[in-house]
């Protein structure tokens, strides 16, 4: 059993290097890009609320210091708030909120990651990601995405009732993720608790976790 799991665990790490492989084949020759190009290349389908032109009249708003703000297909409006060469925060509507962020690989070529927030009250998070085509690439093989279980505190008694009871709220798991202008992170915050009402949340509190979980891109994925 020892060599047929030593087994597994080569197999899905050579499994893994191929798919990274066969990413870089995909994206060689794509020419890299800046953000900009990225945003106002993105097929419509992806933030239905702005179509290209609508896309490119907001970088130009905010490449021009002025408010980067139009009214979008949904009759709210769509606001520019932050771009840099490889980051984007867009406020598309009142309750949704997409970042995207330029991920460098092994050969100097990029893919995008895109997270799509949406809060309803509490804010819950998606994410994609695709290459610089905007071909869509499996999120698995890029990220494990964390369950609601890691923001239990590791010595948590679970089996006490007051654990059970304030466990007992916590019946949806709603994680938003924030990618980081500044560097290649990206957090994890579980937004649960945000969903009850304050004596819940109290009640909840000493037994979860105050930190994100925050991942690192080491230009294969997010660890």
């Amino acid at each position: 059993m020892l060599y047929l799991s030593d087994y597994n665990k080569k197999r899905n790490r050579m499994r893994r290097y191929v798919y990274v492989l066969i990413l870089c084949v995909c994206v060689l020759g794509v020419k890299a890009q800046d953000m900009k190009a990225v945003f106002i290349a993105m097929p419509d389908r992806y933030i239905p609320q702005l179509e290209s032109a609508w896309r490119k009249d907001l970088v130009d708003l905010y490449g021009s210091g002025k408010e980067a703000r139009l009214k979008n297909t949904m009759n709210g409006y769509s606001q520019l708030m932050k771009m840099t060469g490889d980051y984007l925060l867009l406020q598309t509507t009142e309750r949704s909120v997409v970042e995207m962020k330029l991920l460098p690989l092994v050969n100097n070529t990029c893919i995008i990651c895109m997270i799509t927030t949406v809060s309803a009250p509490a804010p819950d998070s998606r994410i994609d990601f695709y290459t610089t085509g905007w071909e869509p690439l499996t999120v698995s093989d890029l990220i494990v995405p964390v369950s609601a279980d890691w923001f239990i505190k590791e010595d948590a008694d679970r089996n006490s009732d007051a654990c059970k009871d304030a466990m007992a709220h916590l019946d949806m798991d709603l994680i938003s993720y924030r990618l980081s202008p500044d560097n290649q992170t990206l957090e994890a915050v579980y937004t649960t608790p945000l969903y009850l009402n304050a004596e819940q949340r109290a009640q909840a509190s000493p037994f979860l976790k105050d930190t994100p979980k925050v991942y690192t891109w080491d230009k294969f994925r997010f660890k």
